[in-house]
């Protein structure tokens, strides 16, 4: 039997849940970036969307649900987090649509990117001449970021989560030697100790974990 009180406190259990779970896995939800963060907001609204309206579902029941799903979010979070295969397969990787005035199109292809997608997002990004941009990255949420020729900083980190990006290391003018001597001037001997290197003015500020 349908009863608003019911709605009332199912309505209420789903929103601190809500509130609690994305205080727990970070404010990209309320800005998804990644299908991780999309697929998450789609299943927990769908859950609290359908069980309101469904008076055979207890709330002993819509509070055990709540609490799988979020288990499985927050498992999945640190899976990504401290493994980079996981984090590829669940949220993909940047694709880069033009390198050095030239777009990549088997890039584009294997990304499933028509061209008049691509030509949209440069319009979009300013881009009136493809052949002053040194680089463009599709990122995971859709934007493209973009860094035109003569610009003096990178918009690329270097390292994330203790990985090189050797396109950005391309795109610096620099290898990996210079890297590693870079960050041992910091004292960092190993780069899966960097959670966060990006060039700035010439120079890698790096954030490294603290163990």
């Amino acid at each position: 039997m349908f009863a608003y009180s019911d709605v009332l406190i199912k309505l209420v259990i789903g929103f601190l849940f809500i509130t609690v779970l994305i205080n727990l896995t970070g404010k990209s939800n309320l800005a998804p970036t990644s299908a991780m963060d999309q697929i998450q907001n789609y299943v927990l609204g769908g859950i609290v969307g359908g069980v309101l309206y469904n008076p055979s579902i207890t709330l002993i029941q819509f509070i055990i649900i709540l609490l799988i799903w979020s288990l499985l979010i927050l498992i999945m979070r640190y899976v990504t987090i401290h493994s980079q295969v996981m984090q590829k397969f669940l949220n993909g990787d940047p694709v880069t649509v033009v390198r050095n005035g030239e777009i990549l199109v088997e890039n584009c292809l294997r990304a499933n990117l028509p061209a008049k997608e691509v030509a949209l997002k440069l319009r979009m990004a300013g881009v009136t001449d493809v052949t002053m941009v040194k680089r463009a990255v599709l990122e995971q949420s859709g934007q493209l970021t973009i860094v035109n020729q003569g610009d003096a900083n990178i918009k690329f980190p270097v390292i994330t989560d203790g990985t090189v990006d050797p396109d950005v290391l391309d795109l610096m003018e620099k290898d990996q030697a210079w890297l590693e001597e870079a960050l041992r001037r910091q004292g960092i001997e190993r780069i899966k100790d960097v959670y966060l290197a990006e060039f700035r003015n010439n120079q890698l500020v790096v954030a490294k974990y603290h163990h």
